[in-house]
């Protein structure tokens, strides 16, 4: 007799529990299909079916993973070489993560798209894209780009575009080839929790690009 109130106190907060797990649960899909949705009507997966627009951002990811050329990173190099050769975007901003002299996304897809026939003089870098959303939003405060194609795989780009409509920058997407289904699952996964961390730094933590300058950084990086 003397344990029943203690149980009761355990069942509440067993329900407490499993009840905020729900909530959060809940919230979370819905904050990835709003995204989804969000995005739906502004993405295109045909170069000739894309609208011209002046300048593509495209964000970076390491070029190679598990010891081979990441298929990501492969697929939106290809993505941008084609708009451009086909007219549908004038120039490239390549932003990545370029924390050392040793690990620099954004000179990495400059060579490859020069390799690819864009020509430097259309290329601008943006070597402190280290998230997505400094990507995006330094695209929008840095660069001064009222309009861009964001260049990645669909996830990406929905999230893109979601972090750009909060900065006023005008986005659409081009979605490059998504890797195997395995792999995007996994990938999926991640990009869920990716999600609720920007609707944090939308609406809970206000945050803000990275504020380094891109010449300061260029030079760092030819030492």
């Amino acid at each position: 007799m003397r344990n029943k109130p203690a149980v009761r106190s355990l069942s509440a907060w067993a329900k407490a529990l499993a009840a905020l797990a729900a909530v959060i649960v809940f919230a979370t899909v819905f904050n990835d299909l709003s995204i989804t949705r969000n995005a739906s009507a502004r993405l295109y997966y045909l170069v000739d079916d894309t609208p011209e627009c002046q300048v593509a951002l495209v964000l970076g990811t390491s070029k190679y993973a598990d010891g081979n050329v990441n298929r990501y990173y492969r697929a939106r190099i290809e993505a941008a070489a084609k708009l451009f050769h086909a007219g549908r975007i004038r120039a490239v901003l390549v932003s990545g993560d370029a924390s050392t002299r040793y690990y620099d996304e954004t000179t990495t897809m400059q060579r490859d798209l020069i390799e690819l026939g864009v020509p430097e003089d259309y290329i601008m870098l943006d070597y402190a894209g280290v998230r997505t959303l400094d990507s995006v939003f330094r695209a929008k405060k840095v660069f001064g780009l009222d309009r861009v194609i964001v260049v990645s795989q669909q996830f990406h780009c929905e999230r893109a575009l979601y972090l750009a409509d909060a900065v006023d920058l005008a986005a659409t997407g081009f979605c490059a080839e998504d890797a195997p289904d395995a792999h995007s699952l996994m990938m999926r996964g991640r990009e869920t929790l990716a999600r609720v961390m920007a609707f944090a730094d939308l609406n809970i933590f206000d945050t803000q690009p990275r504020s380094l300058d891109t010449d300061e950084r260029a030079s760092r990086a030819s030492r």
